[in-house]
């Protein structure tokens, strides 16, 4: 099956392949292994889903802000660049809108 880049680098994914993932996500993942594109489904968790979580888990907004106290008056983490390669968060590498 065939999919054309634009001149803008942009593909349209054939519907029979989209359709078989079902629900079809908003963001892909794109990584390159051995001289092939692969794009792997991101399912990104909005804040109603969260707020569900959070929910279902019995935890209030007081404990979400003695979490956020804890943690911030612990010993720093390393930021996503220092983390290596292991660290893979495919939002963060999102260009800023202009």
């Amino acid at each position: 099956m065939l999919a054309k880049m634009t001149s803008k680098n942009q593909l349209t994914l054939p519907r029979s392949v989209t359709d078989q993932l079902g629900d079809v996500p908003e963001y892909f993942d794109v990584a390159l292994r051995d001289g092939q594109i692969v794009l792997t489904p991101v399912r990104i968790q909005r804040g109603d889903a969260v707020r569900a979580k959070l929910a279902a888990l019995g935890l209030s907004a007081s404990d979400v802000a003695d979490a956020v106290d804890w943690a911030r008056s612990t010993q720093q983490v390393p930021v996503a660049a220092e983390a290596g390669p292991a660290y893979r968060n495919p939002v963060s590498r999102r260009k800023p809108r202009s």
